[in-house]
């Protein structure tokens, strides 16, 4: 890896006595409908936004409720995006993953509850129980505004507020309320209890917002933020950042080890941002129509690529915050 000591993530591992990674049982399918957003954040690995045309079609989504039938272990169902909920198919794969027992996450912009259609989205999320991811990378205006564009910070609080109104984030409410933070540049998150603690005493005082927990995720060097990086020279810096502050006690918790990748045009992967590269599963590609059971995936490699190193460094990142 240039600029890095010739440094690789399999090499690190190696060193570490950690290699090779492979695959878990797989309990999680997280599945990325598309790349169509109402907004364009600066940070965002998918480079979603407005005029993105790649969105999953009805027989991709009709093929993973056909697996969710055959594939009983995989119990956590995680639509991402994109603004998931702008794919026509996000209720119905919704609908069908709770039908059948399965817990169902929906990663939440905030804003698209005041799109045009969109308005009983808030609802629609309660009556099936769906726990609620949504990122806020502050609690100041300021800076999600510069994050996210003019605007986005009101439209997050308003659309929190509405959550909490229908029970979500409340003290032992069942409708589970998390969220993210990342950071707005080029560095690590800290720590997550410890920032926790400020988001919940801010958002409670200047907005009466609750939540349950606060999730905290590094920026990937891939795509659109990889592009910031260049623009402000700052590529080989962060990468030294994360590579300098590997934590192997991360890799037994990476995400990669127990979840499947899901793009919306059916093809998989061993995570979101390998999807978004175009890195094929560490066992070589496979569609959604070339498995039956996802048990057949445990125990093979997982492809590793030099972001790799934003999910092992410091306290770890993953879709579930912190590693360690």
């Amino acid at each position: 890896m240039s600029g890095n000591g010739g440094l690789s993530f399999a090499g690190t591992l190696a060193r570490h006595g950690l290699a090779p990674l492979t695959r878990g049982p797989v309990t999680t399918l997280q599945i990325n409908v598309g790349k169509l957003c109402n907004l364009a954040c600066h940070h965002c690995h998918v480079e979603a936004g407005p005029k993105r045309t790649e969105i999953m079609p009805r027989r991709v989504a009709e093929r993973l409720v056909k697996l969710l039938d055959s594939n009983p272990t995989v119990s956590v169902v995680d639509l991402t995006g994109g603004a998931p909920e702008m794919n026509p198919s996000f209720q119905y794969l919704v609908t069908e993953a709770r039908r059948r027992g399965r817990q169902v996450i929906d990663r939440c912009n905030l804003t698209v509850f005041f799109e045009p259609g969109f308005g009983d989205l808030p609802e629609f999320l309660a009556d099936e129980g769906v726990h609620v991811i949504a990122s806020l990378p502050c609690y100041t205006a300021a800076n999600v505004d510069r994050q996210r564009g003019r605007g986005v910070f009101d439209g997050s609080i308003e659309g929190l507020r509405r959550l909490n109104a229908l029970g979500y984030g409340r003290a032992g409410s069942p409708l589970r309320l998390d969220l993210v933070y990342n950071p707005l540049g080029a560095s690590l998150p800290p720590p997550q209890p410890k920032l926790e603690v400020q988001y919940r005493e801010e958002l409670n005082r200047l907005f009466g917002i609750e939540f349950h927990q606060l999730l905290t995720i590094t920026n990937m060097p891939i795509k659109r933020f990889a592009r910031l990086l260049e623009r402000t020279e700052q590529q080989s810096a962060y990468m030294s950042l994360l590579v300098n502050h590997f934590n192997p006690g991360t890799v037994p918790g990476l995400m990669c080890r127990s979840l499947v990748s899901v793009s919306w045009d059916g093809e998989l992967y061993d995570c979101d941002f390998n999807q978004m590269l175009d890195v094929p599963l560490g066992a070589g590609p496979r569609t959604l129509w070339d498995v039956e059971s996802f048990d057949a995936l445990a125990g093979e490699p997982i492809a590793t690529r030099p972001h790799c190193f934003g999910c092992t460094a410091g306290a770890g990142s993953s879709c579930g915050g912190a590693l360690a």
